[in-house]
């Protein structure tokens, strides 16, 4: 009940559709009997051939409908004769149901814009949150399972809680008012028929008990095979390479046949409830019409032909709010299911947020300093009790060999994770302190892999800043030895560049990716190994591209190449999350350390 009063609040402001469902709902359900009730005086109608007249009597209470209609039609019958009387009740049929298929509908178009505008909300809440999580968040998670959530899991959640709403409200409602007709026709009879509800209640209780166990098993095997997709569209080329394929194939037919396994062990249980509510329904009608014929025959009872008809006919019908009832427990046991998993995502806080006195940071000034920083990742130490300051304006470079906490310091600077000791501060202020959006406003990232997306060159460049100016795109993309490229394409800055830029080579993609750091035009720069993955000649035209990106800005890189960062201001030499040395190049030569030793080594390699 909490998860689905939690998932119901994603349908605020719902008095918005719930009033006008509720009204029309009970127009609609008032309608629809009233056709059925009507069947009563027109069999009357039709077997008073003679038409004799009748004394009318008082006038019955117009909430006793049977006694109304008869009493209506027996008017007719005196004033028109049973023709006329005849015109009479099936005017009323057709006017009554116009009016039920009216208000049906407006229900049902209420009841579609409440399912759209949850959905709408729920995804959006969904989304939202896991745009604002922690990078650690995403190492941690399938990126299938995320997928699988905001597509699929919230798809089932919609449909549960706009039916829930129908089995709480309109079912019942509808079946209360055909039990109320039963009643004013023979309430001996009905009480009779109710033996049939509670026994088909039970059975279809103990159907559907499993459901959602099973709803839950399905979603988290369906998360694995998005998952299993992803991955397998995103290393198409290494699978080939290392003749994979059969094994790719094979894990993915593995979790395809578990879920179809559960998917139809499910589909059995929901299709079995309707089948035995309906084969309970029928032997139900079957008993009523042997006890209900034997008093008619007999003349045991003042019920009359015409009524017992009519009465068989609600009763019959009385099975289908009944039926939608049970059925409607199949899909919210999934619906449930799907909605934990939902708000699971949607409870995961980031655990990087602004502080609730957090400034707001317009420019750079003085300096970047790292304060006894350490930090680890599930207790496995990276960083340990790190002290370094990056003036303005100097380019400082991280070496040393891998896993020493190169990439996890350049991390920590825009706050995508935060340190577990110490302190970062950018001119005297402690980033925690600090908001990110302005935090991050201050600088550039390259990364080694360049990240585009499926999208124009144009696009992609001017990417967190749509309303640049064409010019300042071309001007960016010249400084990024970009723009000579990009006028080579089919359709210049037009030009798609495909899923994740796969329409471009390496250097192109990265040279695209230091366009867009230099359109934001930021004082400070991180460059994660921007070039390693690069040939020699793409590599110098973006080095190229790189030097004019650090032209009078600060500068943090990450380099495995030392002959790129020896004219650094100072270079920072790490080893097991420890800073070992730190100078410039000519410094850390003659100190004969670490970084002279890596120097050797790559000069031995070239050789």
């Amino acid at each position: 009940m909490k998860t689905y009063l939690r998932l119901l609040s994603f349908a605020r402001p719902i008095e918005k559709f719930a009033i006008p469902y509720i009204i029309t709902t009970i127009f609609s359900i008032i309608f629809s009997t009233l056709n059925l009730a009507l069947l009563a005086p027109l069999l009357q109608t039709l077997f008073n051939k003679d038409g004799a007249y009748v004394e009318l009597g008082k006038k019955p209470a117009l909430l006793d409908l049977m006694a109304t209609f008869k009493y209506y039609v027996q008017y007719a019958t005196n004033t028109y004769g049973t023709w006329g009387a005849l015109q009479f009740v099936c005017g009323t049929i057709v006017v009554s149901a116009l009016l039920g298929n009216l208000f049906r509908y407006l229900s049902q178009r209420t009841m579609e814009n409440l399912r759209v505008h949850t959905l709408l909300n729920l995804r959006r809440t969904l989304f939202d949150n896991v745009m604002s999580l922690h990078m650690g968040f995403f190492s941690n998670e399938r990126k299938g399972d995320i997928i699988s959530k905001v597509a699929s899991d919230v798809q089932v959640v919609q449909f549960s809680v706009t039916g829930t709403l129908q089995v709480v409200f309109k079912e019942p409602l509808t079946l209360i008012a055909f039990l109320v007709l039963l009643f004013l026709i023979s309430p001996s009879l009905t009480l009779y028929s109710f033996l049939v509800i509670p026994v088909s209640a039970f059975v279809i209780s103990r159907i559907v008990k499993r459901l959602k166990q099973q709803a839950i098993a399905s979603q988290q095997t369906y998360g694995n095979m998005i998952s299993y997709l992803d991955e397998a569209l995103s290393g198409i080329k290494i699978i080939k390479a290392f003749n994979a394929t059969e094994f790719i194939k094979k894990r993915f037919d593995r979790e395809n046949q578990n879920y179809s396994r559960i998917t139809k062990s499910m589909a059995r249980r929901q299709q079995l409830a309707s089948p035995v509510s309906e084969f309970f329904g029928v032997t139900m009608v079957a008993c009523i019409v042997l006890y209900g014929g034997h008093l008619v025959l007999n003349k045991t009872s003042a019920l009359s032909p015409p009524e017992f008809v009519t009465f068989i006919a609600l009763f019959s019908q009385v099975m289908r709010p009944a039926k939608a009832i049970s059925d409607s427990f199949s899909s919210i046991h999934s619906g449930i299911a799907a909605g934990e998993r939902v708000l699971s995502l949607i409870d995961e806080k980031p655990l990087v947020t602004d502080a609730p006195n957090a400034i707001d940071i317009a420019g750079f000034d003085d300096a970047i300093r790292f304060e006894d920083v350490s930090f680890a990742y599930q207790e496995k130490p990276v960083l340990s009790h790190v002290k370094l300051e990056i003036p303005k304006g100097k380019t400082v470079a991280l070496v040393g060999p891998s896993g020493g906490g190169k990439s996890t310091m350049m991390d920590l600077i825009p706050r995508f994770m935060d340190p577990l000791q110490g302190r970062i501060t950018v001119d005297g202020h402690d980033i925690k302190g600090i908001t990110a959006r302005s935090l991050r406003s201050l600088m550039g990232v390259v990364n080694q892999e360049s990240v585009l997306f499926n999208d124009s060159i144009y696009n992609n460049i001017c990417f967190g800043k749509p309303d640049a100016k064409p010019a300042d795109v071309e001007a960016a993309a010249r400084i990024a030895n970009a723009h000579n490229f990009i006028l080579e394409t089919e359709n210049g800055y037009d030009t798609n560049v495909g899923d994740r830029g796969a329409k471009l080579s390496g250097g192109q993609r990265q040279r695209i990716c230091i366009a867009r750091a230099v359109l934001n035009n930021p004082p400070i720069m991180l460059l994660d190994e921007a070039t390693s993955a690069l040939d020699t000649e793409s590599e110098k035209l973006v080095q190229d591209a790189l030097n004019n990106l650090m032209k009078n800005r600060t500068s943090l890189i990450i380099a495995h190449r030392l002959s790129t960062i020896q004219n650094a201001d100072i270079i920072v030499v790490l080893e097991s999350g420890r800073v070992i040395e730190q100078g410039s190049h000519p410094e850390l030569i003659s100190h004969n350390g670490l970084y002279r030793k890596l120097i050797d080594m790559q000069t031995f390699q070239a050789d």
